[in-house]
C-alpha cells in the first residue's frame, strides 16, 4: 500500500482537485452519487481511500452518513478544509486493514483505488477487511478499469489512457509482476507537472474471487455509473458484491 508520506503527499495533495477536474465534473459525479445512494439503502457507508473528497462530500449532502479510511493525511487536509469535510470521520490508515467502528450497509472504492494496493495479499485482504465491517446484507462497490493488455500490439507495453492539450496519461505495462506503472503529464497554467505510480491490474474474474474468500458473491457489474451493461468490450466496470 501507498503509505502516507509518499505518493499522495503534500505536493500531490495541493494540485489533486485541480489536476482532476474531469473526474469532478457533475456529469461524471451525479450517476456515481445516485448508484451509492440508492446501495446504501438508508445505512452508513465507508469509503476506502476517501482522498480529498470528490464522491464522499456530495453522497453526504444526500443524506447518507460517511466515513472513510486514507493513508494521507496530506488529502485529509484537503478534505477537511472544504465546505461540510469536517462533519465527515476519516481514519488514517492502509484501507486494507484499518479498522471503523460500527457497521456498514455500503463500503466503496472508486476511480481504480483498489490498483493502488500493489500485492494480491493485500487485495485479497481489503476484500477481507470490507466483509468485516459490512452489515448482513451490506454492499462492496468497485469501480475498476479493465487492463487494457488486450489493446497493446505485440511486443509493446505502453498504453496511453489520456492525451488532451492539457493531460497526458499512458501505463506501463509489466505483465510478469502483473503492475502496471502510471505516468502523468499536466500543463496547468503553463507549467509542467508531472507525477507517476505504480498499480497492481486485477481483472474482474480475479475480484469475484476475492470475494468469494471473503464470503461474498457478485450481486451486478455494469459498464459504468449509468449501469450500462458489462461486455467482452468494456473498457471498465462497476461491480458490486453484497455479504449474505
Amino acid at each position: 500500500m501507498i503509505d502516507e508520506d509518499g505518493y499522495f503527499g503534500e505536493r500531490v495533495a495541493a494540485r489533486y482537485d485541480e489536476s482532476s477536474q474531469e473526474m469532478a465534473d457533475p456529469a461524471v459525479v451525479r450517476p456515481a452519487v445516485d448508484t451509492l445512494v440508492e446501495l446504501a439503502d438508508g445505512g452508513k457507508a465507508l469509503e476506502l481511500g476517501i482522498g480529498t473528497g470528490r464522491i464522499a462530500l456530495p453522497l453526504s449532502r444526500r443524506g447518507v452518513h460517511v466515513d472513510g479510511i486514507e493513508a494521507s493525511p496530506a488529502m485529509v487536509n484537503r478534505l477537511r478544509s472544504q465546505p461540510d469535510g469536517a462533519g465527515i470521520g476519516v481514519t488514517i490508515g492502509d484501507f486494507a486493514a484499518a479498522t471503523v467502528s460500527g457497521g456498514f450497509t455500503l463500503a466503496y472504492l472508486v476511480r481504480n483505488t483498489i490498483t493502488n494496493l500493489t500485492a494480491q495479499a493485500e487485495q485479497v485482504q481489503c476484500f477481507r477487511n470490507v466483509a468485516a465491517h459490512l452489515v448482513p446484507g451490506g454492499c462492496f462497490v468497485v469501480e475498476n478499469y479493465v487492463p487494457e493488455l488486450r489493446r497493446l500490439p505485440p511486443g509493446e507495453t505502453v498504453h496511453v489512457f489520456a492525451a488532451t492539450p492539457g493531460h497526458l496519461g499512458f501505463e506501463e505495462y509489466d505483465v510478469g509482476s502483473q503492475l502496471a506503472y502510471s505516468h502523468h503529464y499536466w500543463d496547468i497554467d503553463g507549467r509542467l507537472r508531472t507525477f507517476s505510480s505504480p498499480h497492481r491490474y486485477v481483472w474482474p474474474a480475479e475480484l469475484d474471487l476475492m470475494a468469494r474468500l471473503a464470503g461474498m458473491a457478485l450481486r451486478e457489474r455494469w459498464s459504468g455509473w449509468r449501469r450500462e451493461p458489462f461486455s467482452g468490450d468494456s473498457r471498465g466496470h462497476v461491480s458490486v458484491w453484497q455479504k449474505p
